[in-house]
């Protein structure tokens, strides 16, 4: 309600433009070291249905020519693998995003014991990942009415982001409330073993002393 305006706090009005920019340019540009052996992974919690879009080239530190190749796997929350590639040097990925959780991404180099690696990885997702030049032509649009397309994206991916995140809210809490419960039931079941052994332990003693004409 417009009536309520006045107590918005005033850094609402910077806070959700500033969330609508960060979703515009939500990619990020990512830099691994790969150890000589092993494997270096980045990982990132996505929900469900985004769409998610990487390039990754592979950078010799030493600057050795040809540059030496990688392999690299990309798995979804329950191990699905998404993308594998062995012996290259650059590629790339794209998928949507079918169960919700964290999506990683792994790297090694395919000669162990070799040179210094370094793999710089364009990941984007989201608003981020969608190609607007092609929504321009198709839809015909440009100037002023893409950026508030580009805008109405944001905006939706925002309410989705806030409905996730309600929805991990609400998994939590019941989570919360059934721990809850089971540490109570078991704290007053731990409560009445120790009070039936302390009763059992006096009526013992009880019955030995008279055995033993002590009472």
């Amino acid at each position: 309600m417009m009536g309520d305006s006045g107590n918005v706090p005033r850094f609402m009005y910077f806070a959700v433009p500033l969330m609508v920019l960060c979703l515009l340019h939500k990619g990020e540009a990512i830099w691994l070291s790969l150890p000589p052996t092993g494997t270096k992974c980045v990982s990132e919690e996505l929900h469900n249905n985004v769409v998610v879009l990487a390039d990754y080239v592979v950078i010799s530190d030493d600057h050795v020519h040809p540059t030496p190749t990688i392999s690299a796997r990309v798995t979804s929350p329950f191990g699905n693998t998404l993308h594998h590639k062995e012996s290259i040097t650059h590629s790339q990925f794209a998928f949507t995003t079918t169960e919700a959780g964290n999506y990683l991404a792994c790297f090694w180099a395919d000669n162990p014991g070799g040179g210094s690696l370094s793999v710089n990885i364009d990941w984007k997702n989201g608003i981020a990942a969608k190609d607007w030049e092609s929504v321009a032509r198709k839809e015909k649009i440009e100037g002023v009415e893409l950026e508030l397309r580009k805008l109405e994206g944001a905006v939706e991916a925002i309410h989705e982001n806030l409905i996730y995140l309600k929805t991990r809210e609400s998994e939590m809490r019941s989570v919360s409330e059934t721990t809850n419960a089971r540490v109570a039931w078991f704290s007053i079941m731990s409560l009445g073993v120790c009070i039936l052994a302390s009763v059992l332990q006096i009526l013992y003693l009880k019955q030995y002393f008279q055995k033993k004409k002590l009472i």
